[in-house]
């Protein structure tokens, strides 16, 4: 039995219960009979702005460049020309059956590079997936990670900088005690060179003067001889003028004649 059959049979039970009485009813048929209601059309979802994840929103970092920002998130739906450095993400999704989402997220720039992130207005926007919260977890745990590696090797690298401070201030320290000592023993090597130089001067201007005195008494001496010669040379004659004037002397004066 089709279901224009049970149609035709329960709009024509009323009238064959009038003329006939007697006549059996028919049982009640109600999960035979079709949904008479009218269809609701169906409607596609309207989106419209920007499309965001908060699995993407969560990797914006303070610092990004304006191009990691695209890369990441693409481009804003809105860049106010009056405000360039404030990018806006909007969507506005009417969906069937279903609550319609409406979000905004601003970002502000300084000096092309990202410092605010305003998500304040990202509510409706879907949470993340399972999926997503899995990925979320593991990138967490990377950028801890990184961020742990990252100061372990800034302390590192301040370690060993202090380190190399300190080898060069104790270098500078030995190179400027090396410098004093050899400033030092180059002043006493030229002292003792000037007390060498005044020593053999002073032994040179004695050698001198001893000379020049040996030369004075050679002189003197030669002096001496030279007189002890002239001497000796009219001594004789100094001899006999006195013998002559000794025998003037003991001789009578009328003895002359017979001289």
């Amino acid at each position: 039995m089709n279901k224009l059959t049970l149609v035709v049979l329960s709009l024509s039970l009323p009238f064959l219960s009038a003329c006939t009485p007697s006549m059996p009813t028919l049982p009640d048929m109600p999960n035979l009979l079709p949904d008479m209601s009218l269809p609701t059309l169906y409607k596609d979802d309207v989106q419209q702005g920007s499309v965001l994840t908060r699995f993407k929103i969560n990797q914006l970092r303070v610092g990004m460049s304006k191009a990691q920002v695209q890369d990441l998130i693409g481009s804003p739906s809105i860049i106010d020309p009056f405000h360039s450095n404030q990018w806006d993400y909007i969507n506005h999704t009417t969906r069937h059956e279903r609550s319609d989402i409406h979000y905004r997220l601003a970002l502000k720039f300084t000096q092309e590079k990202l410092a605010t992130i305003d998500s304040s207005g990202i509510v409706s926007l879907a949470k993340m997936t399972d999926k997503e919260k899995a990925l979320e977890e593991k990138r967490l745990i990377e950028e801890k990670a990184k961020i742990e590696a990252e100061r372990q090797a800034k302390i590192k690298a301040e370690k060993l900088k202090k380190a190399q401070a300190a080898k060069r201030i104790k270098d500078e320290k030995l190179a400027a005690e090396k410098l004093a000592i050899a400033n030092a023993q180059e002043a006493k090597r030229i002292e003792d060179e000037k007390l060498a130089i005044e020593k053999a001067q002073a032994q040179v201007k004695a050698k001198a003067e001893a000379l020049k005195n040996n030369i004075k008494l050679e002189q003197a001496k030669q002096q001496e001889i030279a007189a002890l010669k002239v001497i000796k040379t009219q001594q004789p004659k100094q001899e006999t003028l006195i013998k002559k004037e000794q025998q003037s002397i003991k001789t009578p004066w009328y003895k002359f004649w017979l001289d």
